[in-house]
């Protein structure tokens, strides 16, 4: 039994792949489990050190470069992305070629699409070749990858219900967002332990900010702005911002013995579980991560993002009470008053906590291993 699995654009596409691999081999130890990644990536490194995939392949995949919040004449008039998207065209049109002899030369049983625009050539020439393949969108919104090969797929997989989506919903089933296994439900006393490990006393507060593995400068700068404050009123308080690569100019050089800013965080689960609150971007996987351990947490959405999907998916955490949501046009304005409200309501903090916990479906890897052995099963006994 063979499965192929890829995904690329960000970790956030990768680390799913990983997880889901394990609940593949962890199910049926005999199935091969192959990653298609894009060739170039910073990010298909992060499979390397893993022995969970039988082999690695890497292909060309391009990109469509567009932006939310942006006129049509803005986008005619930006030569550099129109170049490169012609660019990226190209690009496509040879990873097509690659992942049809790849995917006619490996004959896999299934194909799981994560997202990302490697996808698409794989996807394309799964239909091609008539492979079933799955599809798996993490945000409100899918991503223009999945939905330029969805006509094709065999089954939707999807973070939310599947009356949220433009899919045919007797081929969508909701499995909720594939977080890597380390995470789990953050009690007392698990948070305590997090926070020895990182070298802090029970007593203190953490506040950790993230804009995701690529950082986020506005947010960044933001937070900049506010935290010698914070430090100052709160002398338990101790931050911890990941502000991405090539990221740590947006602090200025400020300095303080209870701050620490590093590009990335490692292990991040152990960050998040000691943190009382967490400022963050609206990626879904992020949200999902802080949703297993039950974090409390100020959401600040891009909304130059494609299609503006972390719009939607802050939109839908202030509908639930998840979180608190400011909207970046307000960062100067509110980031400030509502760190303090939650450093201050430890009874607000827990209900945030339970209220995200709630909204975020658990097991999502399990649930998506059983979709593709099973689409895998038939296709061999077909």
């Amino acid at each position: 039994m063979k499965i192929v699995l890829t995904g690329g654009g960000t970790g956030g596409h990768i680390t799913p792949l990983i997880t889901l691999a394990h609940e593949i081999k962890q199910s049926e130890p005999d199935a091969e489990v192959i990653y298609v990644g894009e060739l170039g990536s910073k990010f298909a490194s992060m499979t390397a050190a893993d022995d969970l995939f039988d082999h690695k392949y890497k292909i060309f995949a391009g990109k469509f470069r567009r932006y939310h919040n942006r006129s049509w004449v803005a986008h005619i008039f930006d030569i550099k992305t129109n170049l490169l998207n012609l660019r990226d065209l190209f690009l496509l049109i040879f990873g097509l070629f690659q992942s049809f002899w790849l995917l006619l030369k490996l004959k896999p049983d299934a194909v799981f699409l994560k997202g990302g625009f490697v996808g698409v050539p794989v996807g394309l020439s799964a239909a091609l070749l008539k492979i079933p393949f799955v599809t798996h969108d993490s945000d409100a919104l899918p991503g223009l990858a999945n939905r330029l090969v969805s006509r094709w797929a065999l089954v939707h997989a999807t973070a939310l219900p599947a009356n949220s989506y433009p899919y045919p919903k007797v081929k969508t089933q909701q499995v909720g967002v594939v977080v890597s296994r380390d995470y789990q439900p953050v009690d007392t006393k698990l948070q305590a332990s997090y926070k020895n490990n990182l070298g802090l006393s029970n007593d203190e507060s953490l506040l950790l900010i993230t804009g995701g593995s690529l950082g986020a400068s506005r947010l960044n700068k933001a937070v900049a702005s506010v935290v010698k404050n914070l430090l100052e009123d709160y002398p338990k308080l101790k931050v911890v911002h990941q502000v991405g690569k090539g990221k740590l100019g947006d602090w200025q050089g400020y300095k303080h013995d209870r701050l620490k800013v590093l590009e990335f965080l490692t292990p991040m689960y152990e960050y998040t579980g000691a943190a009382d609150v967490v400022v963050t971007r609206a990626g879904a996987n992020t949200l999902a991560e802080l949703g297993v351990q039950g974090k409390a947490c100020i959401v600040v959405a891009n909304p130059d993002l494609t299609g503006g999907h972390q719009t939607v998916n802050a939109k839908l955490l202030q509908e639930s009470k998840s979180a608190v949501i400011i909207a970046e046009n307000e960062l100067s304005t509110e980031l400030e008053s509502k760190i303090r409200q939650l450093l201050d309501d430890a009874a607000e903090r827990q209900q945030l906590a339970k209220q995200l916990r709630l909204t975020t479906p658990l097991h999502a890897a399990s649930k998506l291993a059983k979709i593709l052995l099973d689409i895998a099963k038939d296709k061999q006994q077909a």
